[in-house]
């Protein structure tokens, strides 16, 4: 009973901050990205961090009644086994298209978040606040800005073929006004699947400050939309290519 009050009674109520810690800063990044609609939202990101924040707790008190001089003890090792099994998580939610990579920044936010984690769990608060700040500095702030420099414009055609009548173009020329681009219209093809559905074939040229694949994931979103081919590309994109799992 000595035992208990000494050591777990006087630490329980410094892990429970900790924990809360981490869920309220792995929060605010969680929802960050569920905000965004990403692969991995509001859930996977404080189930993360607190796994992460829980590990590191472990590490540090988990073996506090081992008390044998002859025991090694080294508190780091569980918490560096967190850094290399995040990344196959990371992994998980990137998906590599023939010229576009989609996840990277949802990627990072896993990694980003299990660090926060791990630093609650170490009792680093003040560095997991700060880098938490840091981090929602860089995707509201620092992050538009640099979108905002001026660029070579570039310009690119992308051929779409959708299902005729299903308003596909209305939301195809939005797209591109939302995400900053001019949209020329270049040619056009009507012609049916083998079901018999109307299909359009219709020839685009995006100009804007940014590289025009980058609207590709849009693109496949839209209702109707069948594929979308960029110029000179061998493999179209369909809408099958890019299923993601909103979490």
């Amino acid at each position: 009973m000595d035992f208990w009050d000494e050591i777990v009674g006087h630490q329980v109520g410094v892990q429970a901050l900790l924990l809360l810690a981490s869920f309220i800063l792995c929060s605010s990044i969680g929802l960050e990205r569920q905000a965004r609609r990403k692969s991995a939202g509001y859930r996977t990101h404080v189930l993360v961090g607190m796994g992460s924040c829980v590990f590191t707790l472990v590490s540090a008190y988990g073996f506090a009644a081992i008390v044998d001089p002859e025991v090694s003890r080294d508190p780091t090792r569980i918490a560096a086994q967190i850094v290399s099994g995040i990344g196959f998580l990371g992994a998980g939610v990137i998906f590599k298209g023939s010229s576009t990579v989609r996840g990277l920044t949802t990627a990072g936010s896993i990694w980003f978040n299990a660090a926060v984690g791990m630093a609650c769990g170490a009792g680093m608060v003040a560095v997991a606040a700060a880098s938490t700040v840091a981090y929602h500095l860089i995707l509201f702030i620092i992050g538009p800005l640099i979108r905002r420099l001026p660029v070579e414009r570039r310009n690119r055609d992308i051929n779409v073929v959708y299902e005729d009548g299903t308003g596909a173009m209305r939301g195809i020329l939005e797209t591109a006004t939302v995400s900053g681009f001019s949209t020329v219209f270049e040619d056009s093809v009507k012609s049916k699947d083998g079901d018999g559905t109307p299909l359009v074939t219709v020839s685009l040229r995006f100009l804007g400050a940014h590289a025009p694949e980058r609207m590709v994931p849009e693109l496949l979103e839209l209702p109707g939309v069948r594929s979308v081919k960029l110029a000179h590309s061998k493999d179209p994109y369909t809408s099958d290519d890019e299923d993601e799992d909103e979490d």
